[in-house]
């Protein structure tokens, strides 16, 4: 599907779905909780389908009704006693939070990985829970867990993903006796890991947390509430907050948690370095175009802003220079190499370097085709792009979007042209 974006500044109000950040964590919460509960979550993409459908093999029962915007959550009470085959699709969350599950429950699992998830690096996870008397094999793109999960002392490097903590967070409060968990090196994308502690204490499950070590008693029990809410995505408004910050008249987007621990949440900081009018009023952002200056991001913290910001830097006069994002190599593209071809596809200048990017901003770019490379992230920030291009964007394989934001180009559809 070819995905065609007329040029021009844009304007309006959008409502962006539920943080599939979140959703991913509430899920596994629910499905292990000690009643069944509903949870409100405004959109589902194909990795959120992807967990759900997981946890359903795992022995819990979770429906999604599209009218009531709600997943209705009969929890596990028995764990598969037959292999299970557990399709992640391409979601690495999903993938890095449900192996150590099912390791936790002494579940013989078949993972199926599709696209570059197989490529993902899982190594240190892998060393661990084998530590821990898990047997993992991989062929292709299976992995093949077997195998109890011992509870006892847990290392994990914090430079690497911060779903593996995540992860481990996550299972270790159903081992069968406590453990221990200690973050070595540099610990990044600390908002996703407070995200998770967040929701695992707010359901009931309880850890005590000193520096970078972690005492987590085992055999436990989540207790989600009755009805939660999936709180509004970040990483989705970002780019539609990006658009306002090249537009005279400038996007609002309510509904919007401003204290969330999110770590794109970050995307706000940008914007102001970036010159933008930025505005909070309530649950409202409201970002317009004010300045447009180049400026330096530190993305180790909230990597998958950098394709969306990117492509608004190409509005700045100067050089962009985002550091710090080599993760990025290993995501459904090689995101800095992906971004970089986008930029240039549309006439724009930017070339990669060991960790980031340098964007040389000229303040416009001509329009063209771009290839997302079968990544949503991509596909999103060709349309950001658009705003300052001379001709139209061709964003060709543009239902790449439904990995995380499926109505994203309709949404896109309702805000204005300005003349």
């Amino acid at each position: 599907m070819i995905q065609v974006v007329q040029s021009g500044m844009r304007a309006g109000t959008i409502r962006v779905p539920a943080s599939k950040s979140t959703a991913h964590r509430l899920l596994i919460a629910a499905a292990f909780s000690k009643k069944p509960c509903t949870v409100f979550c405004k959109g589902v993409s194909k990795d959120i389908e992807a967990t759900a459908q997981c946890l359903n093999a795992l022995g819990a029962k979770i429906e999604y009704d599209e009218r009531t915007q709600a997943f209705s959550v009969r929890p596990v009470t028995q764990a598969p006693c037959v292999s299970a085959d557990l399709y992640c699709g391409e979601s690495g969350t999903t993938l890095r939070f449900l192996l150590p599950l099912a390791a936790v429950l002494g579940v013989t699992a078949v993972f199926h990985r599709e696209g570059l998830l197989s490529k993902r690096p899982m190594g240190p996870l892998v060393e661990e829970l084998e530590k821990h008397g898990v047997q993992i094999r991989q062929e292709g793109d299976l992995l093949y867990c077997s195998g109890k999960l011992q509870p006892g002392p847990f290392v994990m490097p914090g430079n690497i993903s911060s779903q593996f903590i995540s992860g481990l967070l996550l299972a270790l409060p159903l081992a069968d006796a406590d453990s221990s968990l200690q973050i070595t090196e540099s610990i990044e994308s600390e908002g996703y890991i407070a995200m998770t502690e967040q929701i695992i204490a707010s359901s009931g499950v309880s850890f005590e947390k000193r520096g970078a070590s972690y005492r987590i008693p085992g055999r436990q029990c989540y207790s989600v509430p009755e009805n939660v809410t999936v709180e509004s995505d970040w990483s989705s408004a970002a780019a539609f907050l990006c658009i306002g910050a090249m537009s005279d008249q400038g996007i609002s987007i309510p509904g919007m948690n401003l204290h969330s621990c999110h770590a794109d949440r970050a995307i706000l900081d940008v914007l102001q370095q970036f010159g933008a009018e930025v505005t909070t009023e309530n649950e409202k952002v409201t970002v317009r175009k004010k300045e447009m200056r180049a400026f330096a991001m530190d993305a180790s913290d909230a990597p998958d802003l950098v394709p969306v910001v990117s492509a608004m830097a190409c509005s700045a006069d100067g050089t962009t220079k985002i550091i710090h994002a080599e993760r990025l190599r290993f995501k459904e593209s090689d995101r800095l190499r992906s971004t970089v071809s986008l930029i240039r596809a549309l006439g724009g200048e930017a070339e990669e370097t060991a960790d980031g990017l340098l964007i040389h901003g000229t303040g416009h770019l001509q329009g063209g085709t771009i290839d997302p490379a079968n990544d949503h992230r991509i596909a999103m920030a060709a349309a950001v792009a658009a705003s300052i291009c001379t001709g139209e964007v061709r964003i060709q394989n543009s239902a790449c979007v439904g990995k995380s934001y499926p109505a994203f180009f309709e949404d896109f559809e309702t805000l204005v042209i300005l003349g």
